[in-house]
């Protein structure tokens, strides 16, 4: 029997952390120094908790609670026993393996969620304007609100999206970007907001001259008083002006919350109590837009007695290029991409590759503004150029995914030409046979399912989570987790695929072991399928 050690240090606080009930996801990863560490995550903001109290014994119901630990992303366990360095428990890796690779489509999915959260409104102001005035950081934030609403969708939360596009352009660049995204309908009616604008019209001043368009000042700053000093509003918010087209804003923004209907198509339904109370409204704004988004707020709620209590600014970082001149549009930004593709890949005329070649660029955008935390600046390298010999890039996640692809086809056609067998039911498959491993750096297919197949459905679970109840006005939210993720799991699947021997010499002996690696790596597959459908980028056959 081969087995695997877990060290719960000692002066945790098992008995309250650890007790099925009490902390809603318990895990298992890789900590520093290859050593095995058990995490638990709270219900609130998904981190690991901080073991506040000293035990210097562990009960004996709770280490009975710990074996019995059972779903997706939790590894069965063995034994559990004290020891002089903390709560060690033993994982019999066949168990784990058979556990994982008998249920993949359980972990290679996001586990579904207990009970119905708030419904959430995603409001993206960049995309009011057409692609060529869309700047780096703008196009930075419409990434990150699509992929936020990506993540959402596959936990079946209720998500609007908003604004509906208007520009003529925008629907053929999001298209190229592969962002989904609402194209205009009606516009909203503005008439009510309209006369309650009207009625907190601050007097206007002899000498001051409203634009074309406007209909005057609205004070805000008794509501910057009251709620911007403890919520992080700014204080030198005093007034906004009001025109027409921020009328039109808010009355989107109001359709999308009053007027929130079950989503059939996608079985999403909103929570019985569904009203204002129940929805939260995130505006994903770039870091140059938050100051006029804190206006917008306020006047919401000036304007509007059923606003939402809930708004919450996530603000993207601002985006530097090395080596260019700050001007530089999103457009712009997709050509220089998209020709260093077509250069890298000059050889390829043929007509199959174009699919590729609108794929790949895409590939290395989203990476590139998804693969950092979006609260942090952005530096851009667009010099360096594509290639699937770089390791932290999309097209380098790309390229495993079409060696994946094609590992897979080579063993089918060498089935059908009688060299292999058919596929066994999984539950024949004896995985005792997954024993490869490296030493330095750890390698191996025992780490190749700890760390890339395990720990997804939590991986997506924590993307998901957004801080309903914090205090404040700004949320974060770890958009960057998929990114890393995938780029993490290609470097560990192309080191093993490099030094392993997939599909061996057509000899029944050697039949098991190629059905349990085959199996292992279908799971890391659809993991990475999965993730991939996360960032909207397509599974790519070959490149």
């Amino acid at each position: 029997m081969r087995s695997t050690g877990l060290i719960l240090p000692r002066g945790s606080n098992p008995d309250r952390d650890l007790v099925p009930g009490k902390a809603t996801t318990t895990h298992i990863v890789w900590g520093p120094r290859c050593a095995l560490r058990l995490e638990v995550t709270g219900v609130d903001v998904g981190e690991p908790r901080r073991w506040p109290s000293l035990e210097p014994e562990v009960p004996e119901r709770v280490v009975h609670a710990i074996v019995g630990l059972q779903g997706p992303g939790v590894a069965p366990v063995l034994s559990c026993a004290p020891t002089p360095a903390g709560l060690a428990l033993r994982l019999r890796r066949s168990a784990v393996f058979e556990r994982v690779l008998g249920s993949v489509a359980a972990y290679a999915a996001p586990t579904a969620p207990a009970a119905l959260g708030p419904r959430v409104v995603l409001h993206c102001p960049a995309l009011r304007g057409s692609p060529c005035a869309l700047r780096l950081s703008q196009l930075r934030a419409v990434l990150v609100a699509d992929h936020l609403a990506r993540v959402l969708h596959a936990h079946r939360v209720s998500v609007r999206l908003v604004p509906a596009v208007r520009d003529p352009h925008m629907p053929t660049f999001l298209q190229q970007l592969r962002v989904d995204w609402p194209a205009a309908s009606e516009r909203a009616a503005t008439e009510a907001l309209r006369s309650r604008a009207l009625a907190e019209l601050t007097p206007a001043r002899n000498t001051e001259a409203l634009p074309p368009g406007a209909l005057g000042r609205v004070c805000l700053k008794e509501l910057v008083d009251e709620r911007g000093r403890t919520t992080g509003y700014d204080p030198n918010l005093d007034s906004c002006l009001v025109t027409e087209d921020l009328l039109a804003v808010l009355a989107e923004l109001q359709q999308a919350v009053q007027d929130w209907a079950e989503d059939s198509s996608l079985g999403l339904a909103a929570a019985p109590d569904a009203g204002a109370d129940s929805c939260m409204v995130v505006h994903v704004v770039s870091c140059e837009e938050e100051f006029q988004q804190q206006k917008l707020d306020l006047l919401w709620w000036k304007l509007d007695d059923q606003a939402p209590l809930r708004q919450k600014h996530l603000v993207c970082g601002p985006v530097k290029v090395a080596g260019a001149p700050g001007t530089l549009t999103a457009p712009e930004y997709y050509e220089l991409r998209h020709a260093q593709v077509c250069k890298a890949s000059a050889l390829k005329h043929d007509p199959a590759w174009m699919e590729i070649f609108r794929v790949l660029p895409v590939a290395t955008i989203k990476f590139e503004m998804l693969s950092t935390a979006p609260q942090s600046q952005l530096l851009l390298a667009l010099a360096d150029s594509i290639s699937t010999k770089g390791t932290k890039s999309g097209t380098f996640v790309m390229y495993n995914c079409a060696r994946l692809a094609t590992l897979f086809e080579s063993y089918k056609c060498s089935m059908e030409q009688g060299l292999y067998p058919t596929f066994p039911p999984v539950s024949s498959l004896d995985f005792s046979l997954l024993h490869d491993e490296h030493p330095s750096p750890p390698q191996g297919e025992w780490l190749l399912l700890f760390n890339s197949v395990l720990p997804f459905p939590d991986l997506l679970s924590q993307t998901a989570a957004l801080p309903c109840t914090a205090p404040g006005l700004h949320i974060t939210a770890r958009t960057e987790m998929v990114c890393k993720f995938l780029v993490q799991l290609s470097m560990d699947f192309s080191s093993y695929y490099n030094r392993v021997h997939i599909l061996g010499e057509p000899r029944p002996h050697l039949f098991g072991q190629m059905f349990a690696r085959l199996q292992l790596l279908r799971a890391v597959r659809e993991v990475l399928h999965t993730g991939l459908a996360m960032l909207g980028l397509p599974p790519l056959s070959h490149i």
